[in-house]
């Protein structure tokens, strides 16, 4: 049973930077897809952006392209979220997710089928 952790959430300024952490437990989690989503109130969970586990590849939304950088950590079992030039759009429930099946960066953001899911951290961008 993989658990996923997340932190680094909290309140920041317009053109602020976070960096969101997905700790993982329970077993290794390399052969996983990951990824970050996000959900605003009143809107429905979207994918932010994502690592395959096919080819590795990252993708990203278009809002986060240039602002946004994913990356992972084996060793600490890890995934990141470099969040730059936020902006109040980008309040959200974070969430990380983790899935064990074959997928790209782009299906897991756009067509998600996780295995597991982190319990959320809130980012709120204030102007």
């Amino acid at each position: 049973q993989l658990q996923l952790v997340e932190s680094g959430g909290g309140l920041v300024q317009i053109g602020g930077s976070l960096r969101l952490s997905c700790a993982a437990s329970g077993v290794t989690f390399d052969s996983y897809a990951i990824g970050w989503f996000r959900q605003a109130p009143g809107k429905e969970r979207e994918g932010v952006s994502c690592i395959g586990n096919v080819e590795g590849r990252t993708y990203y939304r278009e809002y986060g392209k240039g602002r946004f950088t994913i990356s992972r950590d084996n060793s600490k079992n890890t995934v990141y979220l470099q969040m730059n030039s936020l902006v109040p759009e980008d309040t959200a429930v974070y969430y990380c997710a983790a899935q064990l099946w074959s997928t790209s960066g782009r299906q897991m953001c756009e067509a998600p089928a996780p295995n597991y899911w982190g319990q959320g951290t809130q980012v709120t961008v204030s102007s």
